[in-house]
């Protein structure tokens, strides 16, 4: 993978503008924090709709986690004390710790596609 020449990230020759002299070899990034895009260039390449989709896509990837993480501080604070219900969330707390790294594996490569498909 190539480096830019201002910040020396490495990135995919996707994330590059295309050109000769001051643009060769810079990314998107530093292009347009440097003023070297033309003007319809900026906005295809960052757009609200493209910076809301990946957005919803992390919180869909993410959600789970959340919910589990969430899910045993209740249990811990709150739900140990109460009799017949402790032990239901207890045991569906167990089932999902089991169950959201599985889930999280195999959504992997599903995540990937949509993320390199929204990816300018």
């Amino acid at each position: 993978m190539p480096t830019c020449r201002m910040c020396t990230q490495n990135y995919p020759n996707s994330q590059f503008i295309s050109g000769n002299g001051p643009r060769y070899l810079v990314c998107v990034r530093c292009a347009d924090e440097n003023d070297m895009l033309a003007e319809g260039e900026s906005s295809s390449l960052y757009s609200d709709e493209i910076v809301k989709a990946r957005s919803a896509l992390f919180a869909r990837r993410y959600r789970l986690w959340a919910f589990l993480g969430s899910g045993w501080l209740l249990y811990l604070t709150f739900g140990s004390g109460i009799e017949l219900w402790s032990n239901i969330l207890f045991g569906t707390l167990l089932i999902g710790t089991v169950a959201t790294p599985v889930i999280h594996f195999l959504g992997t490569t599903k995540f990937n596609a949509e993320l390199s498909r929204l990816t300018p």
